[in-house]
């Protein structure tokens, strides 16, 4: 991260407010680009700023791809390069990186199985589902995922093949989407609810573009379309997110930094609103560092958990910061 965002994130710095709070952190990414390098070091001190994270879940992010062989089979770099740096967290003290989501092109069908076993085997033990972001927009103004999905890719023959292949080896869905798109999954999840689903970052509730400035609308739909995902009992969400510029509150611009209480009084009585909605066994917390490093550090960001989650009672805590996602990504209770 350059110079100059450290020097603006260091403007806030707090305490953790409950570093006695067990913590699953269930998304996070690693990449080495020029000049934005995010790997096992600067994971470490994050999650060792003061928090008790225990584990964590890598989510991919078209980190080092095979560079040749079969096309498809590429993304198994990325597993194998964090299965490598799991090794090495397993090794010594501070959190665990204890499962991963890949990518593997759902378009490819029923072929897709070859792929999911590639990764299964070079995740040794830790492969636990694929992301196919589909996030995409009508408006040029909002840059669709890293995938380049085509609109309405839920609906595509092939990728519902290859949906229920993940269903067949023992995997979950990731998604990750706009708002606009959220009937899509709810239909998605509906018509193959054999197949778990953990949702990103809120179901994505736009703020830019032609949605900028129009947050209570937007709200108003998200919220009904939100209702009918809860619907799906197969599908469990990620109350995070909230440091993406694509959001619209525009913290990464402002002259300094939020503080926890500034992120929690924005987005508490929503992400609230999905706890009662979904439940609290099927809510996690998550950082979507470094993406959301984009607005906040590591710790404003859990204090500013800790402080929506304040009302729920222990138990409910618990699974919030930590029981949900071990159960989603089917971790062992010992961490």
């Amino acid at each position: 991260m350059q110079p100059e965002h450290e020097q603006w994130l260091a403007q806030v710095v707090e305490e953790p407010l409950d570093p006695s709070q067990r913590i699953c952190d269930p998304h996070h990414h690693l990449w080495d680009h020029p000049g934005d390098r995010y790997l096992l070091e600067e994971l470490r001190s994050d999650t060792g700023a003061g928090h008790q994270v225990t584990r964590t879940v890598f989510v991919e992010c078209r980190s080092a791809y095979r560079p040749d062989g079969p096309e498809a089979l590429q993304p198994v770099g990325e597993t194998e390069l964090v299965r490598a740096a799991a090794e090495q967290s397993s090794r010594s003290e501070g959190a665990e990186i204890a499962a991963i989501v890949g990518f593997a092109d759902l378009l490819l069908g029923d072929a897709v199985t070859e792929v999911l076993e590639a990764h299964v085997a070079a995740a040794d033990g830790r492969f636990r589902g694929v992301r196919h972001a589909s996030a995409w927009d009508a408006s040029t103004d909002i840059r669709a995922s890293h995938t380049n999905p085509p609109p309405r890719l839920f609906e595509e023959p092939s990728f519902r093949q290859g949906f229920a292949a993940l269903g067949r080896a023992g995997l979950h869905f990731e998604a990750w989407l706009y708002h606009p798109q959220l009937p899509e999954l709810t239909d998605l999840a509906r018509a193959l609810p054999d197949v778990p689903v953990v949702l990103d970052h809120l179901g994505g509730p736009l703020g830019i573009g032609p949605y900028k400035g129009r947050r209570e609308e937007v709200r108003e739909t998200w919220r009904k379309d939100m209702t009918d995902v809860a619907s799906c009992p197969n599908v469990v969400l990620k109350l995070g997110g909230i440091g993406m510029p694509v959001f619209g509150l525009d913290w990464h611009s402002r002259p300094e930094p939020p503080s926890s209480m500034a992120l929690a009084a924005a987005w508490g009585p929503d992400i609230a609103w999905c706890i009662e909605t979904f439940g609290p066994e099927r809510c996690m917390f998550e950082s979507n560092f470094p993406v959301d490093r984009r607005s906040c550090s590591y710790t404003v960001l859990w204090n500013a958990f800790q402080r929506i989650a304040e009302p729920a009672s222990d138990t409910e805590r618990s699974l919030l910061f930590h029981d949900t996602a071990t159960r989603a990504y089917r971790l062992d209770a010992s961490g």
